[in-house]
C-alpha cells in the first residue's frame, strides 16, 4: 500500500500525459492523493497550506484535476472538464476519487482543489469510501455536513495530518508537505512503521538529527524524491557505502549563472522566475536562482547519506543531464543521468527496489552535444556559502537559514524587498541567532517563529 502525503505535486506528469497531476504542486491550497496497493484503501489527504512556497510544479499551473494510474507501461486517463472549469474560475475544494486496478499495481485516489464546493459531495458519492484531511476546520466542518450520508471520514488540522500519516493500512508515506509543519507528521509516520518517500527538504534540514536516528530505531527507510538526492541514492546502489569518499551534488546554475553581484542589482521577480531547464513553483525557482536551494540540498544530503557537509561538493552542470554523482575512495565516479523531469525519481522512490518501465523521453547520446561543468560562484551567490556554514555548525542554525530564506523569498515575491536582500536577510538572521546544539522539535519550531519575528521587526 502506498499513501501519497500532503500536497502531492504534479507527480509523473507525462506518463503518457499525466500520472499524478497534482503531486509536488505549490498551491495556496494544496492537493494530495491517496494511493492504494492491492485491495485496502490507503490514504490520503488534502491540505491548504502549500502557500506558493516550494516544490516543483513541473509545468502545471493551478490545481490539478486528475490522478491517473501507472501500470506496468500502461497509463489510463480520464479527462475532467468540470475540474478544469472550476480551476479556471479560481475555486478550490476537496474531492476524493478512487481508481481501482489490478492488485499488483499502484492504485490511487485523489483529492483535488479544483472542483467547486457544490460538486464535491456528489463526487464523493460517486467514489468509494475514503478519508479526507483539510487544514481549515471551518471547511472540514462544511464538507462533513454536505457528506453526512457518506462513509467518508473528514478530518482537519494537525490532528488530521497525524492521523493520515499513521494510517494503519498504508506502507509508505510520500511527504510533500511544505515547510517545517512536515516534521511532526513525518515523525508520526515513522513511529507507525511507514517507509518515507521524502519530498520535503525542511524535515531533514531542520530536524535531521531527530528523523534519521528515529528511522533507524523503527527500521523504516527514508527514500529521497528530490532528483539530486535520488541520483545519489541510485548511484550508491551496488557500491560499498563505507568506501564513499565524496558526493558531487549538481546544480543547473539557475537563470543568473555567470553573472556577478553588480549585475543582479535590478533583478525583478519576473527575471528570477525564468529557470533555463526546469518548470517549478515560484519559491523553489527563486531558491534555484539564489542557489539557496542547492544549499538546502547540501544539508539534506548530509543527513540522508551520513556524510559531513565538507564531503559534499556542489558542481554546476548547466544542461541538467547529470543529476548528481558519487566518488569512491579509489577515485571511481558513478553518476545518474537522465532528462530533466521528476518522473523517474518519483517512480523510483515509489517502487524501490524495483525498476519499472517508464514512458517518456530518453537521453539520446547520438545527439547530445555536450555536458559541461563549472565551479559555483559562492561569492555572488553566497546563500550557498551560508548553507555550508549552517550545515557545519548544525544545531538550530539550519532552521534559521531555512526560515529566514522562506520569509525573505516571500517578501521578494511580494515586491517588499530587493533580490539581493534575500541572502542579506539570511545572513543577518544567522548572526543574530544563539545556536542550540541539539534542538527538540519544540525548540526548532520556536526558532522558526523567532526568526520570523526578527525579520518582521527589522524589515
Amino acid at each position: 500500500m502506498l499513501s501519497l502525503n500532503h500536497a502531492v505535486l504534479p507527480l509523473f506528469r507525462s506518463l503518457w500525459l499525466d500520472w499524478l497531476d497534482i503531486f509536488l504542486q505549490p498551491l495556496l491550497h494544496g492537493g494530495a492523493a491517496l494511493v492504494r496497493h492491492g485491495e485496502g484503501p490507503l490514504l490520503f489527504h488534502f491540505a491548504e497550506l502549500i502557500a506558493q512556497l516550494a516544490v516543483p510544479q513541473l509545468g502545471v499551473d493551478g490545481a490539478g484535476s486528475q490522478i491517473d494510474l501507472l501500470r506496468r507501461g500502461h497509463h489510463d486517463r480520464r479527462g475532467d472538464a468540470e475540474a478544469e472549469q472550476a480551476a479556471a474560475a479560481g475555486k478550490d475544494v476537496v474531492v476524493l476519487k478512487r481508481v481501482k486496478r489490478r492488485k499488483e499495481d499502484l492504485h490511487q485516489s485523489f483529492i483535488s482543489s479544483s472542483i467547486s464546493p457544490m460538486s464535491s459531495p456528489n463526487r464523493l458519492r460517486a467514489s468509494s469510501t475514503g478519508f479526507v484531511v483539510l487544514m481549515s476546520e471551518e471547511k472540514a466542518a462544511e464538507l462533513k455536513i454536505k457528506t453526512a450520508d457518506l462513509d467518508v471520514e473528514i478530518l482537519s488540522g494537525m490532528d488530521g495530518l497525524l492521523a493520515a500519516a499513521s494510517w494503519k493500512d498504508s506502507q509508505i508515506v510520500v511527504t510533500a508537505i511544505v515547510g517545517m509543519i512536515g516534521i511532526l507528521p513525518t515523525i508520526e509516520a515513522i513511529k507507525a512503521g511507514k517507509d518515507i518517500a521524502l519530498a520535503n527538504k525542511e524535515t531533514l534540514v531542520t530536524a535531521g538529527h531527530i528523523i534519521m536516528p528515529l528511522a533507524e530505531q523503527y527500521k523504516v527507510s527514508i527514500l529521497p524524491v528530490d532528483s539530486e538526492h535520488s541520483a545519489i541514492f541510485q548511484s550508491l546502489q551496488g557500491g560499498q557505502r563505507k568506501a564513499l569518499h565524496k558526493i558531487l551534488l549538481t546544480a543547473s546554475g539557475g537563470p543568473f549563472r555567470g553573472k556577478k553581484r553588480e549585475e543582479l542589482t535590478g533583478i525583478q521577480v519576473e527575471d528570477a522566475l525564468k529557470h533555463p531547464n526546469w518548470e517549478m513553483g515560484q519559491k523553489i525557482t527563486i531558491d534555484s536562482s539564489t542557489m539557496v536551494n542547492k544549499g538546502l540540498e547540501v544539508i539534506e544530503a548530509k543527513w540522508l547519506f551520513d556524510v559531513s557537509v565538507d564531503q559534499i561538493q556542489v558542481v554546476v552542470q548547466p544542461q541538467s543531464i547529470i543529476h548528481s554523482m558519487v566518488e569512491y575512495e579509489d577515485g571511481a565516479v558513478i553518476a545518474q543521468l537522465g532528462t530533466p523531469d521528476m518522473k523517474l525519481p518519483i517512480q523510483y522512490a515509489l517502487y524501490y527496489p524495483e525498476r519499472r518501465y517508464l514512458p517518456g523521453d530518453r537521453l539520446d547520446f547520438s545527439t547530445l552535444s555536450q555536458i559541461t561543468f563549472e565551479k559555483p560562484d559562492m561569492e555572488t551567490f553566497y546563500g550557498l556559502k551560508l548553507a555550508y556554514e549552517a550545515g557545519r555548525k548544525g544545531g538550530s542554525l539550519p532552521t534559521v537559514f531555512n526560515a529566514a530564506n522562506e520569509r525573505a523569498v516571500a517578501m521578494f515575491l511580494g515586491r517588499q524587498i530587493a533580490y539581493l536582500e534575500i541572502p542579506e536577510i539570511i545572513s543577518a538572521c544567522m548572526e543574530n541567532h544563539k545556536n542550540i546544539a541539539d534542538p527538540t522539535v519544540e525548540e526548532i519550531l520556536k526558532t522558526e517563529r523567532e526568526t520570523y519575528e526578527f525579520i518582521k521587526n527589522r524589515w
